[in-house]
């Protein structure tokens, strides 16, 4: 995607593309915290990271990929699992709202499509297709149950103590094993699964 090109050539597309792309990740992560905070785990909300002001979510590593390779991050939502009322269920929950919020956000993308007010307008258009395409990737990608992204933790909460601990292990390799599988391009198929299996999900929803 590398929005970084547009900024010379076209300044006000940059902007228009930037900030949606830039609230995709945000919404995930504050997703996380709203959940936390409905479980009963009030750490994100004390630092004050339930607030849409990106300048608290920004990595400068994640946002500086965002605009190079159309996928980053942002700084994840502090959340202390042990607080958390009925502890599977709220792990499953707090883990699942992030990548609910991209689908959610994508299915109102393709949705908003559907309507020929809104596709008249090529700008219009251009938008929501990127908002459609970074959020379903978004989606995808978290759910892979690699620690530590979203996916490992919805696992972490369905697998038996014995399995916890054998996951937990994994963990502090998590990163290196997520960049090797993708340099590898050994996660792609399952990349494109996952997503091909969330736009069918949300077609089904939306009846198109």
């Amino acid at each position: 995607m590398g929005l970084a090109s547009l900024l010379f050539k076209d300044p006000a597309a940059f902007v228009l593309l930037a900030i949606p792309l830039l609230y995709s990740v945000i919404l995930h992560e504050v997703s996380h915290g709203w959940v936390a905070y409905l479980f009963g785990d009030d750490t994100a909300r004390r630092t004050g990271r339930l607030s849409l002001n990106p300048l608290v979510h920004l990595d400068p590593v994640g946002t500086l990929a965002l605009f190079l390779v159309g996928f980053g991050w942002a700084k994840p939502v502090p959340v202390v699992y042990s607080n958390l009322r009925n502890f599977r269920l709220g792990l499953i929950c707090v883990s699942l709202a992030g990548c609910v919020t991209n689908i959610t956000v994508a299915a109102i993308s393709i949705l908003l499509l559907q309507f020929k007010a809104v596709t008249a307008n090529p700008v219009i258009t251009i938008v929501l297709v990127v908002m459609t395409k970074i959020n379903i990737i978004l989606g995808a990608f978290n759910l892979i149950p690699i620690p530590p992204l979203d996916g490992s933790r919805i696992l972490y909460g369905i697998l038996p103590e014995k399995a916890q601990g054998a996951l937990a292990k994994v963990e502090p390799y998590g990163l290196l094993i997520i960049f090797a599988l993708l340099f590898t391009r050994m996660l792609d198929p399952i990349i494109i699964s996952t997503e091909n299996t969330i736009l069918a999900f949300i077609k089904f929803m939306l009846r198109i």
